[in-house]
């Protein structure tokens, strides 16, 4: 078994005090998996590609928010024009009387998803804030650090402030057209999705809105819905013992030859070959290790 690849502090920190530093990846590539001995906060800005964190897939565009700890593996995969911004940061290194652990993990260890989303608004501010932090992380005198460390904290308030849930049905509060869309979409796993009815409520052009879906994200409104859907039936195959035909209904597939075959166009397998492929996976490491 390969071992894990990990990132180092010595690699992307300029000085054993740096506490933060902002890596801006424009585009993200296809990235394999592997943890760090830093942490970090991951916004997306534009265009999607597969987050795949502890195991579990993510279709991700722009928007998303994920808070990554130092022991989290994650991965990049089938990305498309995929923008974000990495903000990286030492713990230990961090200097205010703050609590760090309950502002950026309190939520996520209440069973929350461990992907949250930001409203166009709180996108709108964050940038502005980053823009600052990657100018001021880059000197290396005692109040840059200090500095550095109070934009962190502001950044992370306004995170705290703005993101929501994907799967909470009361937000966005008073989000724009597309924060509202992609709220819906992020609740319509079991449901069809209705984009006239979803237009016709909140008084937008149908070609308006699957024009600047498509700007923002690289997909259709249907092949980010698809993608959803995808992955959840990837994390319940992996993770569960439900029959193939019981997570094509609960992913939103009423026909389970249709769901197979739209499994296989997107990931290259059947939903049987997916399952036995983490079956074997996990017999070969245990295999292994009772050796």
């Amino acid at each position: 078994m390969a071992s894990q690849l990990v990132l180092r502090k010595a690699d992307f920190f300029a000085s054993t005090a740096q506490p933060v530093a902002v890596a801006d990846r424009y585009p993200q590539n296809v990235f394999a998996e592997h943890t760090h001995d830093f942490c970090e906060l991951v916004l997306v800005w534009r265009g999607n590609g597969l987050h795949v964190l502890n195991d579990r897939p993510y279709r991700i565009t722009c928007g998303d928010l994920f808070y990554i700890r130092a022991e989290d593996r994650h991965s990049y995969e089938s990305v498309n024009d995929l923008v974000l911004h990495n903000i990286i940061y030492c713990p230990e290194r961090l200097k205010l009387n703050v609590d760090w652990n309950d502002l950026l993990y309190s939520q996520a260890e209440a069973g929350k998803d461990p992907r949250w989303r930001l409203s166009s608004h709180g996108m709108a501010q964050a940038r502005q804030l980053i823009s600052q932090l990657e100018h001021e992380s880059q000197q290396q005198d005692a109040l840059s650090f200090c500095l550095t460390e109070s934009l962190f904290l502001q950044l992370c308030i306004l995170l705290r402030r703005h993101r929501y849930q994907p799967h909470d049905t009361s937000a966005p509060n008073g989000g724009e057209t597309l924060d509202l869309l992609l709220a819906t979409l992020g609740n319509s796993f079991h449901t069809p999705f209705d984009l006239q009815q979803f237009c016709q409520k909140n008084q937008v052009a149908d070609r308006h809105l699957r024009q600047l879906f498509r700007q923002q994200t690289g997909m259709s409104i249907s092949q980010y819905l698809r993608q959803l859907r995808i992955c959840q039936a990837q994390d319940l195959l992996r993770h569960s013992e439900m029959l193939i035909s019981d997570i094509a209904t609960r992913c939103g597939f009423e026909d389970s030859n249709y769901f197979s075959v739209v499994f296989l166009k997107e990931t290259g397998m059947t939903p049987r070959m997916w399952r036995q492929r983490y079956i074997t996976h996990f017999d070969t490491l245990n295999n292994s290790s009772c050796r």
